[in-house]
């Protein structure tokens, strides 16, 4: 086996061979994350504390060997090392690692860093490459969209505080405590905490909330658009692969009629 197919079989995208190395590192990944929410169980008996803790020894082992062995296969050791996957495959055994340690233990942020794992299960996904793929596509239009966000956020701060400032000295006391009024009022989530009281101040918050609708659904429209496009342009990629593939077929003549060709003929 090349050491290309070694990392297709990890992945679960070898055309050959099973995918069963990767449901099982995928189900690893799932019992982790429930063994941390376990952990964090305050009555949790000390004999389930203790499988716990083999259980991520355990896991430190796998993953290790996983990391060891992605970066011996890998073409390019050093670039998969520094990359998005590298990282993170590094972090899914590092602080584990640490954790066993007794200074490292008292660190609670630390130990919710194995959670990082959990990103593991979308490198099987294909979808999150047609994700990827309508991101990229639709990035200058989501910059911009981000930008005319904050701008009318900043402005509906501005706006709050003008109208409520004297009526809700302590609620809208200044510009920038009138951001989170405005950030709520844009997602539409809505609090309470803060809400105006004024006319002009009611007003201006209706016109916000009816914005806000916009600022929520322009960008999942771009994004749904997107990925509709790369979605057929990933279709049609795979349409482009396989006449190849039957062109190739076509044009390399089989074995059998290569060697009748070379038979002399004499014989």
């Amino acid at each position: 086996m090349k050491r290309s197919e070694i990392i297709q079989v990890l992945d679960g995208t070898h055309p050959e061979r099973s995918d069963v190395i990767a449901w099982i590192m995928n189900g690893l990944i799932i019992l982790s994350a429930i063994a941390i929410a376990l952990e964090t169980e305050p009555g949790l008996p000390l004999p389930i504390h203790t499988w716990l803790y083999r259980f991520e020894v355990l896991l430190l082992l796998v993953f290790a060997a996983e990391y060891l062995v992605r970066v011996w296969a890998s073409e390019h050791p050093f670039r998969y090392i520094f990359s998005f996957w590298g990282i993170i495959d590094l972090l899914s055994f590092l602080p584990a690692a640490l954790l066993l340690t007794p200074e490292w233990q008292a660190l609670r942020a630390f130990r919710l860093m194995r959670l990082v794992r959990l990103l593991k299960l979308f490198r099987s996904l294909h979808a999150l490459d047609r994700l990827v793929a309508a991101f990229k596509e639709v990035r200058a239009e989501l910059i911009l969209f981000v930008v005319i966000a904050a701008l009318m956020l900043y402005v509906s701060a501005v706006g709050i505080y003008i109208f409520e400032h004297e009526a809700q000295p302590d609620a809208f006391s200044s510009i920038p405590k009138s951001l989170w009024w405005a950030v709520a009022t844009f997602t539409t989530v809505g609090y309470g905490d803060l809400y105006p009281i004024t006319p002009g101040g009611r007003i201006f918050t209706s016109a916000i909330l009816f914005i806000g609708l916009g600022i929520v659904a322009v960008p999942a429209a771009i994004v749904t658009t997107a990925l509709l496009e790369a979605e057929t342009n990933i279709g049609k990629k795979k349409k482009k692969k396989k006449k190849k593939k039957k062109k190739r077929e076509v044009a390399e003549p089989s074995e059998t009629e290569t060697d009748l060709n070379e038979t002399p003929k004499g014989e």
